[in-house]
Order: structure tokens, then sequence, then C-alpha cells
């Protein structure tokens, strides 16, 4: 990588045609050799094009987009000059990054914390996820409370999960058109936990996997920190490109696949259904698990609530699928109930390596669990009204106070996917930190350290007042008149 001596080959390649589609329209139309390597850039540092890819031969990319051979060989020899491309005889070139832009050592931790020196207690948009609904927690404890002796005259260990929870679960997984049995579900601490505990089943040190790009940064951390080697599927404004995600899957060959289909973390984009099932053809083909992160699928705000990406699955055709979810983000991030939706066998196999690190789950969460998932879909209306009006308030504070800014609007979810128009998102999340705000900068998301420097994720979970208050301080740091300083690696903690 930049980062040091080493020279990498590419791990796999981008063709002429794939990348020429991927060029703007006026670059295609008037190829010159720097409006093309800026493009080139921009390319990578979105994500689109990962880290190690080889690019096509100068020959035929120049055919592919219409230009002169020497037009593509000035655009290679400034990416190459710029830090952004490197070359080897023999090898040919591939995408690289400048020196500099190294790893961020992210601890897996949640939450900003602390205070000001004046007091103030700050404004954390770090963490996409609401408080619990009101009176909602009181209500499941007043519920839990008759029924708590009855469970507390056994021992309490249920590696598998409160028999009438996994039952609940399942039961909703049914109702949403995916039919489930008690035994296909374990009831987790939390949707990160369930992860985690399909990656050390799934996964030795060294495989490959295949995540989105941008993705949710604590599954990134659990990847590296298993020591598993990552390649991409570019996520952008318009969606996911299954022509490369179907390439990186034949050239990787990976073990596992980790997405987040429905109102995707950090994009808010909603994988359409013919997408879905090229995705579960591709994974089928290539006998790759397929983890599929439903943490968020519930949080619909424009569209209907998706159904199980394992239900379009023919009969028999998705016993590749690993369905994870929680309640974290419908009601309560404190609640630590989540749950992995798999074959029996498999989540016998997943059981066995829960025990050997955590015997059980809280049987009180479970037990408070019970009521809220039972009422879900009668509570999530509320829920979802709120967040419109969150929504709303957010888009009116950024056009008010940073209307240089753009993003699209997600049809559901807990965040913007916010475009600065120059890659500052590190360096102005070190600034506006100092003035009490707390944020997810766009690079903590990104597979490749360095990508997605000019985004930001700006959740809408706060009150309308507490959004503009933070829109309103992010577009102080960003306008302060002192150019922002080069980016600074410490620790960056989101939920």
């Amino acid at each position: 990588m930049a980062n040091g001596p080493v020279v990498h080959p590419a791990d796999r390649t981008i063709g002429s045609r794939r990348l020429a589609a991927l060029l703007p329209a006026e670059v295609r139309a008037r190829p010159g050799y720097r409006s093309l390597a800026d493009a080139l850039r921009t390319l990578i540092l979105d994500g689109r094009i990962a880290l190690r890819v080889r690019l096509p031969a100068e020959r035929e990319l120049a055919a592919a987009v219409g230009a002169s051979r020497a037009t593509v060989t000035g655009a290679y020899d400034l990416l190459r000059e710029s830090g952004y491309a490197r070359s080897r005889r023999g090898s040919g070139t591939w995408t690289e990054l400048p020196e500099g832009h190294g790893p961020v050592a992210a601890l897996p931790l949640v939450g900003a914390g602390g205070y000001r020196p004046d007091g103030d207690p700050g404004i954390d948009l770090a963490i996409a996820a609401m408080g619990a609904p009101e009176g909602s927690l009181e209500a499941a404890l007043a519920w839990a409370a008759p029924r708590l002796p009855s469970v507390a005259r056994h021992p309490g260990y249920h590696p598998f999960g409160l028999p009438d929870l996994r039952t609940a679960v399942a039961e909703r997984f049914t109702r949403r058109g995916l039919p489930t049995r008690p035994e296909q579900i374990l009831v987790t601490a939390g949707a990160q936990q369930a992860f985690a505990l399909v990656v050390s089943l799934l996964c030795g040190a060294g495989d490959r996997v295949v995540t989105e790009n941008p993705t949710y940064a604590n599954a990134l951390d659990a990847l590296r920190h298993a020591r598993l080697r990552t390649a991409s599927i570019a996520v952008s404004d318009a969606g996911w490109d299954m022509e490369i995600a179907e390439s990186t899957l034949r050239q990787t060959v990976p073990r596992l696949a980790y997405v987040i289909p429905d109102f995707h973390n950090p994009t808010g984009s909603l994988m359409p259904e013919e997408d879905r099932q090229r995705l579960l053809e591709a994974t089928r083909r290539t006998g790759t698990w397929l983890v599929v992160d439903e943490t968020i699928a519930d949080i619909a705000l424009d569209v209907p609530a998706p159904a199980p990406l394992a239900s379009l699955a023919p009969r028999g055709g998705a016993d590749h699928v690993v369905t994870i979810g929680s309640l974290s983000k419908t009601h309560w991030g404190g609640l630590r109930v989540g749950w992995i939706r798999a074959s029996a066998k498999m989540i016998a196999e997943l059981t066995a390596v829960r025990v050997a690190a955590d015997m059980t789950g809280s049987v009180l969460d479970q037990l408070v669990a019970l009521p809220l998932l039972e009422g879900l879909d009668a509570s999530l209306p509320t829920r979802l009204g709120q967040l419109r009006e969150q929504r709303e308030a957010l888009v009116r504070s950024l056009e008010r106070h940073t209307p240089e800014w753009s993003w699209e609007l997600p049809p559901g979810g807990l965040s913007l996917w916010v475009d600065l128009g120059e890659p500052v998102s590190s360096a102005l999340s070190e600034r506006a930190a100092a003035a009490g705000v707390h944020i997810g900068r766009g690079a903590r998301f990104g597979v490749d350290p360095g990508t997605f420097e000019h985004r930001l994720r700006i959740p809408y979970t706060l009150p309308a007042d507490r959004l503009d208050e933070g829109v309103r301080r992010l577009a102080a740091a960003f306008h302060d008149g002192v150019p922002l300083p080069p980016s600074v690696e410490r620790p960056y903690w989101v939920a």
C-alpha cells in the first residue's frame, strides 16, 4: 500500500468498458488527460473503484472512451505522480492512495462522551440511533415483572435464547414472507455480537470477504480484527453496481459477503428486487455465505418495509443466507437483544461458538424484549413519523447553513450521506469536535483507508433543535476562514 515500501500486485481488475461507463458524461464526450485523471481520482476516493484494482491497459481504455492512447498515458502519469496509481513492469497499473493515507486505529467502542471545558455536553451525531420510545420500556417492564418469578425458578441458562422470544422472532420472519421455525433462530446480545459470531464460525484468518463500500464501520472493525482480506462492492448515490459486484464475486470467490440491502448504512439506499436476486444467484454460484444485516430494515420512511432478502430465493435456494437483526434501531440500543436466522444446523454450530465466550444472554433483557417485538408493527408508525419530521428538520438546517453541501434523500434509514464537495471530512470532524459536535467522518465507513474524505454521515435521530444547533456548529467549523488542516488519525467511534 501507499504507506509502506511494499509494492502490491492488483487483487483484481476492472474492464475498460466498465470503467468507461463509470466516467462522467462530460469526460466521455471530451476526454482530456487532466479531466480523465481527475475523474479516475474521484472514483477512487469515492470507493467506486477499490484500491489495488488493476486498471485497463492504456490502449484498451483509449478505445473504450474514444481518446488517443497519449491521453490515457498522460492521465495514468498524473495518477502515478499524485499517488493514486502505481505500476510495475509485467503487473500493469493499479489503484492506490498517496502517502499519509494510512489506516485509522479505531477502537471498538461506541459514543463520543466527554464535555467541553465550558460544560457543554456537546451534540453527538456519531450515533445513528434514537432513545427508547416514551413509555415503551416502562410498559415492557410492567409486563415482564409478574412473569419473572416463574422464569427465575430455573437456572437461567438459555444458550439459544429464551424459547418464547425465539418463537416470536421466527413468527415475525414468517409474517414478513420468510417461513421460519424457532430452531432457526439464535438470540444474541445485539446484531454486532451476531455478526461477530457468524464471522468467527465461517471464516479463518486470511480468508477473503466482500463488503459494500462504504459500509457499517463496526462491521469493518470486526472483519479487521478477524484478520480477513476484504474486497468491496461500490454503493453510490445511485445504488449498487451489480456488474462490479458479480465480477468481484467471480474474481475473488470470497468465503463470506456482508450486505445491508435495506436502507443501507450509511447511504440509506434500498436495494432493488432485481439486484437482490442477482446477488443471491451470484453468491450461490461462488459458494459464498451471504450475511444480510436487517438492523435498519424496519425504518421504512417513504416506501413499504422490504421483505427479507432470503425470501426471494427459490425453494431450497437460500441455505447460504444468514440474516441478522436487532431491536437497537427500532427501540433502544441499551436493550442488547439481537438475533441470527439461519438453518437449524448452523444455529446449533453458532450456539457452540457463542457458549465458548458467553454461556447465555440476559434473560431479563429477553423477557422485556418479548412484548416490544410482539407489538413492533403497532408501535412503528409513531416512531417513523417522528423520524420523518426530524429528517425534514435536518434537511432544512443543511439548506440554511450549508447550501453548498449535497445529498440524496434516502427512502428510509437513520442518516444522510452528505457530500462536502471537497475532501476535508476528517479535518472538519476534528474541528467540529472542538466545538462540541461529534460526527462520523466519511473515511470511517470506507473499506480502504483514506476514501470518502468528502463525506459525512449525519443522522436525523436527535430532536429538531439539537439537529439545527449541530449543523450550525458544523457550518461554522467549515466556514471559519482558516483552511482545514490535514486529517489527524485518532479513534472515531460510531454506531
